[in-house]
């Protein structure tokens, strides 16, 4: 499955489509980018004076790329017609650096553990200087079956 393949497959539209890119993907890691669009109805209101994005949104672009992409691709050999749903289930982030609009990130994730259609991933998300501005543990279900 190709990369281009993966985010076609991907049950996001904009404007909640978070992933861009995809630099990389194997059995083990992910890497892939997403630019916040300046106009983000969100930057009007958070924060009014000095706009920065969401944590919320920082861990959804981590979750798209670590946690759905790399789902995906593990599933690759069965997928069916349908678009692979998931449920994300834990997630512990540390936030250590801002982004502002306009600014594109960088998601960089490694499988911990992938059994009975659940993967935990650990995550990182860099700037385009490559400092960590989060990270930390994201899991959920891939649900590859339309009717569960």
């Amino acid at each position: 499955m190709t990369k281009e393949e993966i985010l076609q497959r991907l049950p996001y539209t904009p404007p909640f489509l978070f992933v861009d890119a995809l630099e990389y993907i194997d059995e083990e890691k992910v890497i892939g980018s997403y630019t916040f669009d300046a106009q983000m109805p969100c930057y009007k209101g958070h924060f009014s004076d000095y706009p920065v994005t969401p944590g919320v949104l920082l861990t959804e672009v981590m979750a798209q790329t670590g946690l759905v992409c790399l789902g995906i691709y593990l599933l690759r050999d069965t997928l069916t017609a349908h678009t692979p749903r998931v449920a994300m289930t834990a997630t512990y982030i540390d936030f250590y650096l801002s982004v502002f609009p306009g600014e594109t990130v960088t998601v960089h994730a490694e499988k911990v553990y992938f059994r009975f259609g659940k993967l935990k991933c650990s995550v990182v998300l860099k700037n385009a200087s490559g400092e960590d501005i989060c990270g930390g543990t994201i899991e959920g279900m891939i649900i590859n079956k339309p009717n569960e």
